[in-house]
């Protein structure tokens, strides 16, 4: 038993190692702020949510980012920002890949998560997130009603909708093709 739940911590830190690599290879979009970047870090978070539990997502988003804080990758905020995000996108898709085992549930969950993200990101950077920018990271423009309200309806909640399209349609034929291996090793680690 003991040594299970050690190659699962092992399998986890792999996995959110392997994310951290992912999310080093990002790019902006032209049309959007410089600093909204897509990355497919989430998608062994993904993995481990199907194998193991919504939990083991979450915990790879947390590796991936203490590890992004570690080598003096961001700022605190941004790193919060991509946990949150990563959070709300991944859990979706792996609570209802749990309860139901299907494909049709897979695609269901990252079209959930994109939307729970998309939105749930836009309300948090208006009510808070964009708040601490302006207050910590002196970007003044923040204060503004008018300057918060363009950056969410124009850059965060159109790059979320994006990233996660983009995660999920990469995802999908991904996962496909390792259904029965994810479905083998959850029976594995149970």
């Amino acid at each position: 038993m003991r040594s299970n739940k050690l190659f699962k911590l092992i399998i986890l830190s792999l996995l959110g190692t392997i994310s951290l690599l992912l999310f080093f290879l990002n790019f902006p979009l032209p049309f959007l702020p410089g600093y909204l970047k897509i990355d497919f870090g989430d998608i062994p978070a993904l993995i481990a949510g199907l194998i193991f539990s919504p939990l083991a997502s979450v915990i790879v988003i947390g590796i991936k980012n203490a590890l992004y804080l570690a080598v003096g990758g961001g700022e605190p905020v941004g790193v919060l920002s991509n946990f949150l995000a990563a959070s709300m996108f991944v859990l979706p898709v792996s609570i209802l890949y749990h309860k139901y085992k299907t494909v049709k549930s897979v695609v269901s969950g990252l079209v959930i998560g994109t939307l729970v993200m998309a939105i749930g990101m836009s309300i948090l950077n208006y009510l808070v997130l964009l708040p601490i920018y302006a207050w910590f990271m002196g970007m003044e423009e923040m204060k503004l009603e008018s300057v918060k309200r363009i950056t969410v309806l124009f850059g965060i909640l159109p790059f979320n909708l994006i990233k996660g399209a983009a995660i999920g349609l990469l995802f999908v034929p991904v996962f496909l093709k390792m259904k029965n291996w994810v479905e083998r090793k959850k029976v594995e680690f149970v």
